[in-house]
């Protein structure tokens, strides 16, 4: 039996218009260059590239927040260029970001109520007091979501994504600026979760650390291309490098994998 992959991509490219100072139009900027991956349920993938590399544009697509300029996305087989298919798929999904952030003035208990009733969750209130329980945000739940420290927003974001146990779990940067300890937890409740349903992650991170423990496969992103991708071992042994930063640095630096040179690279 087929598995249907919970995202796919084929031949996505955005490009951007762009307009100069007297509002002429200027040539568009390619910021994904059509792009070929998958994403299959129970995989935990990791979406590496440098700044500008095209990783929060590929995110944005998947969730159909842009259209794509050529190819297509596709979410449990639903085209996220189609508004009635977008619907569809995106009751199954959900993202976090600690760059997104969640209404400043609501506390945290009424933008978790306010995400439940937007997913359709029964029981709304219980749904925002039982999930703030499973994630430790008991003690400031009445407390405005623009007054809470780093890790608690980061904390709040992620109880905010799996509020609808999604199936297809996009995160960018989850644990940016967090200190080791609630980088930690933080890491070890999207492990737990992805274990315990099945789930499909995506993650863009620049900690090579957390890709390596978390990811069962990378695709590295350069320029909107995806230029390399497997395991995070196989990377490291095919570069002949220690770990994954090493062959990110050789990769950004174009420099080429020891096994295809057959020197030092």
């Amino acid at each position: 039996m087929t598995t249907v992959p919970a995202l796919q991509a084929i031949g996505a490219e955005k490009r951007f218009r762009t307009r100069g100072p007297e509002n002429e139009e200027k040539p568009s900027v390619l910021a994904v260059a059509g792009v070929d991956f998958a994403v299959n349920p129970t995989e935990i993938v990791g979406l590496l590239g440098g700044n500008g590399a095209g990783k929060t544009t590929t995110i944005a697509m998947a969730l159909g927040l842009v259209t794509p300029s050529a190819g297509k996305i596709t979410a449990f087989g639903y085209d996220m260029t189609q508004p009635r298919s977008r619907a569809a798929a995106l009751r199954w999904m959900n993202f976090s970001s600690p760059y997104v952030e969640m209404p400043h003035r609501l506390s945290v208990w009424e933008n978790l109520e306010v995400q439940a009733r937007l997913y359709g969750i029964d029981r709304p209130r219980v749904a925002a007091v039982e999930t703030a329980e499973a994630f430790e945000l008991t003690a400031f739940l009445d407390r405005p979501a623009g007054k809470l420290s780093a890790g608690q927003k980061t904390r709040v974001a992620l109880a905010k994504a799996l509020i609808n146990a999604p199936r297809l779990l996009l995160l960018d940067e989850p644990t940016a600026s967090l200190d080791p300890d609630t980088g930690d937890w933080v890491r070890g409740r999207i492990e737990d979760y992805a274990r315990a349903t099945g789930a499909a992650v995506l993650l863009a991170s620049h900690n090579m650390a957390e890709v390596e423990r978390m990811c069962g496969r990378v695709l590295m992103m350069k320029a909107g291309r995806i230029v390399e991708s497997g395991a995070p071992s196989a990377l490291i042994a095919r570069f002949g490098r220690a770990n994954l930063e090493e062959v990110f640095l050789d990769v950004a630096r174009d420099r080429a994998a020891q096994s295809d040179t057959g020197a030092a690279a």
